[in-house]
């Protein structure tokens, strides 16, 4: 029997990066998916984001997997939207057990120098992630069979780590601090639920968010950055990939973890342990 079997998991920036790697990998374990992504372009994000396309590769790449989907259009900065996600899933589904709010963006080049991008980043990444957490917790708990929550942060949640002072940057780095002050609150307040909420906090994964043109050029004409061995992971690996994130998510959704909450746990090749 797969380790998710009858599970269902609320998961939003579903189209394609980390958010993709989630649903297929949660599919393959049985669990169904409930997948909202924006599918637009945040102006103050310098490099392309997720398109209709790619949310429907995700739908393919679930359905090959074995696993049943349905999925939303809309932003999490928007409530409505996200509540408009979760009701086309419970009807779909009829409950959820497993959330997992990992919509984000990295608004700290170019565009990131405008004071909108703090916003951008804070709505998104801390504000968005409450909104997942105010629509779904509620019927977690009155359907009485417990859950797990995975909240996606970083390892700049746990530490100091900035190109620069951009409101962008800033806005990311407080961000994902933030979502670990939900994560410990929501812990307490959910544990005689036995609903485990946890954050994860991946160094640099192999996704579009890092892995594009933009940026790269952004590092190689910044050799302080290039060079800066802060920035470097202690096991020799530059990136890891979306699945090694995966993976500890599927863990923490199992009953294997079921004593586990209250967790940062850093899934980053020794970034935060230098």
């Amino acid at each position: 029997m797969s380790r998710l079997e009858g599970k269902v998991a609320f998961i939003t920036g579903v189209a394609r990066g980390q958010g993709r790697a989630h649903a297929v990998r949660l599919a393959e374990e049985g669990a169904a998916i409930i997948g909202m992504d924006i599918c637009a372009q945040i102006p103050t994000v310098f490099y392309p984001m997720a398109t209709e396309d790619d949310l429907a590769e995700t739908e393919r790449l679930v359905k090959a997997a074995g696993g049943r989907i349905v999925t939303t259009i809309g932003d999490v900065r928007n409530r409505e939207d996200v509540q408009r996600a979760y009701d086309a899933g419970i009807e779909q589904f009829g409950h959820v057990d497993i959330l997992v709010p990992n919509a984000g963006i990295m608004p700290v080049i170019d565009q990131g120098s405008e004071p909108q991008a703090w916003h951008d980043a804070v709505d998104t990444m801390l504000t968005g992630v409450w909104h997942v957490l105010e629509v779904a917790v509620p019927g977690m708990i009155e359907r009485g069979e417990g859950g797990s929550i995975a909240i996606t942060s970083s390892a700049a949640g746990l530490t100091s780590i900035g190109l620069n002072t951009f409101p962008g940057q800033a806005g990311y780095s407080a961000a994902k601090h933030g979502v670990v002050g939900l994560m410990r609150l929501y812990s307490k307040q959910l544990a005689k639920h036995f609903i485990r909420v946890n954050t994860i906090h991946p160094t640099g994964v192999n996704t579009p968010m890092v892995a594009n043109a933009e940026y790269g050029a952004f590092v190689n004409s910044h050799p302080e950055v290039a060079n800066d061995e802060s920035y470097k992971n202690p096991m020799p690996v530059e990136l890891i990939e979306a699945v090694d994130i995966s993976n500890a998510i599927v863990f923490l959704a199992s009953d294997e973890a079921r004593y586990i909450t209250g967790v940062t746990l850093p899934v980053d090749a020794g970034y935060n342990n230098r």
